[in-house]
């Protein structure tokens, strides 16, 4: 399904190439490494529930990428990790640092919510989050729960999932310092150092890295615009901070933040504007404090996140000054897991204020084009939800239910409720229900020429069953999935509506020091907007069928792995004319501890050399690149 039998063969030529150069150069001292490569069969997720909770007692599928999988991610950004993740799939306008979007259960980016420990992070005009600036080297974690019922848990923007990052530094083990040094394709270059200071009552860690690249011609081909032939370059600056205190046997307070400042090259129409191109802020801060007893855990927080970016291009009405779009959101919560005996009683109140300050745009519904503003430029959400959780022997329940009032689009509810058995050892079988809705973003209520300050909220229904197998070294899921979503806004309007159903197949193993998996997704997504001329097309950018399938081996001094990532054909536009091939992109990774401090890692992606497209948009083909490594040396001074 996922390769062809040249790809195979290759695949496996590929594993036991790779095997074999590092068995031989592993010398490093095996006692005294630590840091080694592992599935995580039964994890603990936060994000599925707003509690630390066991994968085997969630109701709705998760995924975990940990630090030690993010290893293999060096030099890259959070948009190149989700991409090789199951169910997940990325349409981008060029290379590292261009704009992309992420596809998930049939949804994209601004129907699934991204949060940064626990603070919601995106563009309020755009509705996307800017996971392209975000630097892989500075998180330590990164949780994705698929499906609607993280909507009655967090409120907007969650129809289609939840991924939450967390800061690098949040779970240290010991007083160390390490530096990482890499250079990879088109002279793409890193430099990172991170100290962390651990003792029996505080932790800290602060991480900062150089990231900067050449970067390749964004425009493969465009039938509309004379683009600049150039290649266009990404450079980012990067850091870290996170600061934890244990005030006192139940007390304790913390500190979160991530910052990204970059600059991405990018093509504008005609020869006048050859250096075009974009400044960023990006990030997120957050600080906390919280009451632990043995009954309940209250923590309050207070946090802020910033996407703020300054466009210098053919389309600014100054080129000098550039479009400037600086999206704030701060945002209160309070919260208390309560040990009702038997389950978890959560409750909890939230307080959040969106505000964009953007520079005037061009209004291209009129001829001329006039000069408008946003009007309003801000909103306050205030919200309250509660849930329950039990978890026993042979069974799993999860409620919740959440409140949510906007000050300009009013009240909207939304709740979850599904239930899990274990009929035999390991496996359990299970199904929930979900509603879920999406906030209208102020380019849908403001955007001169293309908007509707009425808009209502995007709303959905979900269904889900599920069977899972958890024993011993392997953990499997099968999920079904059917979803009605109605008012999706299209053309300034609430008249479309969608239908998406599918499957979802993952599967983990680990035997010995092997590890195999594979997953795969069955994607049927349409427009069911009566009266439309694009009644039952699919929707855009959405394959029927993806999946991946990866191979590893671990020793204590060095790993490797190979991953197969395929995607399906599908289309560019509503109308369902322009359809993209599929493809499909190995990818190899390994690492090695050359001494018990120093460690090497190396990513060649696209091995294959596959000629593929990820998006298409208005006659202009988008780039992609072809074979590609970064490496990277690691020393660790504990």
């Amino acid at each position: 399904m996922f390769l062809p039998r040249s790809s195979t063969s290759y695949l496996r030529y590929c594993i036991l190439s790779a095997l074999g150069i590092l068995a031989v150069n592993a010398n490093a001292d095996v006692n005294t490494v630590n840091d080694l490569p592992k599935v995580e069969l039964d994890t603990i997720v936060v994000t599925a529930t707003r509690t630390p909770t066991k994968a085997s007692n969630i109701i709705a599928q998760t995924r975990v990428i940990d630090n030690e999988e993010l290893q293999r991610y060096q030099g890259q950004t959070v948009t190149d990790v989700l991409k090789n993740q199951p169910g997940m799939n990325i349409t981008q306008s060029g290379g590292t640092g261009a704009v992309s979007n992420f596809y998930m259960r049939g949804y994209d980016s601004k129907q699934v919510l991204v949060i940064i420990d626990g603070i919601r992070y995106s563009s309020i005009s755009t509705g996307a989050p800017a996971l392209n600036l975000l630097s892989a080297d500075q998180i330590d974690r990164i949780e994705i729960l698929y499906g609607a019922s993280g909507s009655s848990i967090y409120g907007s923007d969650a129809m289609g999932g939840v991924i939450q990052i967390f800061t690098k530094g949040n779970n240290i083990e010991q007083s160390n310092l390490s530096a990482t040094v890499g250079y990879g394709s088109n002279d793409h270059y890193q430099i990172g150092v991170t100290g962390q200071l651990k003792n029996d009552t505080s932790a800290l860690s602060l991480g900062v890295s150089r990231n900067k690249t050449d970067g390749f011609n964004a425009i493969a081909s465009s039938n509309s615009y004379d683009y600049n032939a150039d290649d266009d370059g990404f450079e980012s600056t990067n850091a870290s901070l996170a600061l934890q205190h244990k005030i006192s046997d139940n007390l304790s307070a913390g500190l979160n933040a991530l910052y990204s400042d970059s600059t991405t090259d990018i093509d504008s129409a005609g020869d006048a504007f050859p250096n075009a191109y974009a400044d960023q802020q990006n990030g997120s801060a957050n600080a906390f404090i919280q009451y632990q007893t043995p009954l309940a855990v209250t923590k309050f927080s207070v946090g802020q996140s910033i996407d703020k970016s300054t466009t210098h291009d053919a389309y600014s009405i100054n080129y000098e000054d550039g479009s400037q779009f600086d999206t704030t959101q701060k945002q209160v919560r309070s919260e208390t897991s309560i040990n009702a005996q038997p389950g978890t009683v959560i409750i909890g109140a939230e307080w959040l204020s969106q505000e964009l300050d953007a520079s005037d745009v061009l209004d291209f519904s009129s001829f001329p084009a006039a000069l408008t503003a946003y009007d309003p430029e801000d909103r306050t959400v205030k919200s309250g939800f509660v849930g329950y959780q039990l978890s026993e022997d042979y069974y799993d329940l999860q409620a919740n239910y959440r409140v949510d009032d906007n000050s300009q689009y009013g009240n909207e509810n939304t709740y979850n409720i599904g239930a899990a058995i274990r009929p035999l050892d390991g496996l359990r079988i299970g199904a929930s229900y979900a509603t879920g809705f999406r906030a209208p973003t102020f380019n849908d209520l403001y955007y001169p020429g293309y908007s509707n300050p009425d808009l209502k909220p995007e709303t959905s229904e979900n269904t889900e069953v599920f069977v899972e197998y958890n024993k011993g070294n392997q953990n499997s899921r099968l999920t079904g999935y059917y979803t009605d979503v109605d008012d999706l806004i299209n053309n300034a309007t609430n008249t479309s509506k969608a239908q998406i159903k599918g499957l979802s197949l993952t599967s983990d193993w680990s035997v010995n020091s092997f590890l195999f998996g594979l997953g795969y997704d069955y994607l049927d997504a349409k427009d069911k907007t009566t009266n439309s001329a694009n009644y039952d097309n699919d929707l855009v950018y959405r394959p029927k069928n993806s999946g991946l399938i990866y191979v590893g081996y671990q020793q204590p001094a060095f790993d490797v792995r190979l991953e197969a990532k395929y995607t399906d054909e599908r289309f560019s536009d509503a109308a369902n004319t322009t359809e993209l091939d599929d493809y499909t992109l190995l990818n190899l990774s390994g690492s090695i501890y050359l001494t018990s401090n120093l460690r090497a890692n190396l990513r060649v992606d696209n091995i294959t050399d596959e000629d593929y497209v990820l998006s298409n948009q208005f006659g202009t083909e988008y780039a992609t690149e072809g074979t590609s490594y970064f490496g990277s040396l690691t020393y660790d001074w504990y």
